[in-house]
């Protein structure tokens, strides 16, 4: 069942198109991968669907109501989460401040939803108290990702999650998405480090100079010598 779909979505910066019709199924529960080279448009797909850019032709659907178009804040509401590449946590306030701001909507007890994040990512428990600026690039990277589940989304989008790790924390990263998605929760994420997010992918599709050129499970991308060839290094 789809939760999440684009349909012939065009749209850019400016007068300067970017995506050219791109179509994108997410269906309940599945981790989606989308991949290609720099400038192919796979941000622009990801700010497109959260409402931060308007599509100039297409729709985008979710859990079966249209938001194209819709402002990012009442696309929150409706339970779709975006942690984007850069500027994604507050440095100068703690882990726990930050989680806080995540969950900006709600009012009284926030306290089982902080427990549900410190069981995903333990590190953040144990300092709950240290300033985000203080940490590592990784540990960033679950603060934004924490912050981004304290609403509880039925969908979350992240835009290189991996970017500028080194590979054991891109690991650990990988690993708490694939815990993330067994606890239920759908992921879409944008990657540059095609190999590692496709082997946990249920599907992935393939962007190039603002089109869809492949799409496929994730096994299957992974097995597909063009794929190989032009977009995972040979």
């Amino acid at each position: 069942m789809s939760l999440l779909q684009a349909e012939c979505v065009a749209s850019g910066y400016g007068d300067m198109e970017v995506l050219h019709g791109v179509d994108l199924d997410v269906g309940a529960g599945q981790i989606v991968t989308i991949i290609g080279p720099n400038g192919a448009g796979k941000s622009t797909l990801m700010k497109t669907i959260f409402g931060l850019l308007k599509p100039t032709a297409g729709r985008v659907t979710f859990a079966g109501d249209e938001i194209t178009g819709m402002a990012p804040d009442r696309i929150v509401r409706r339970g779709l989460a975006y942690v984007p590449q850069v500027e994604n946590v507050f440095p100068s306030l703690t882990i726990r401040e930050n989680l806080e701001m995540g969950a900006f909507t709600l009012k009284g007890d926030l306290t089982s939803r902080f427990n549900r994040v410190y069981e995903l990512f333990p590190v953040l428990s144990a300092r709950k108290r240290t300033p985000v600026g203080r940490m590592s690039g990784g540990e960033r990277q679950m603060v934004a990702m924490g912050r981004a589940l304290m609403l509880e989304p039925r969908l979350l989008m992240l835009d290189e999650p991996s970017a500028a790790l080194a590979p054991n924390l891109a690991a650990s990263i990988f690993d708490r998405i694939a815990a993330i998605n067994e606890a239920g929760l759908t992921v879409l994420i944008v990657e540059q480090n095609a190999k590692a997010s496709l082997a946990l992918s249920d599907r992935g599709c393939v962007l190039a100079a603002g089109l869809k050129c492949f799409e496929d499970t994730g096994p299957a991308l992974l097995a597909n010598d063009d794929v190989g060839r032009l977009y995972l290094g040979g």
